[in-house]
């Protein structure tokens, strides 16, 4: 079973990966500018992936991926 609050929810619009919120400062709709959708493949694949964000700057390891989410190393969400 996914942890669901490892989880983090993501969109891609336009070729951009944007997530709805900031685990950390909260911020809304933030433009993942280092993470494209060729990484989402390459996660899927099995290959860990550094995703830093770029309106605090704080880093996550994503561990996995599927249509609508980003499993990470660290706990993201409450429940």
């Amino acid at each position: 079973m996914i942890p669901f609050n490892k989880a983090l929810p993501y969109d891609i619009i336009m070729g951009d990966v944007y997530v709805p919120q900031c685990p950390f400062c909260r911020s809304d709709n933030v433009l993942l500018t280092k993470f494209k959708p060729d990484d989402i493949v390459l996660v899927r694949e099995g290959k860990k992936k550094l995703l830093v964000f770029p309106c605090c700057g704080n880093k996550i390891t994503v561990l996995d991926s599927d249509n609508d989410y980003l499993l990470t190393d660290t706990i993201v969400r409450k429940d």
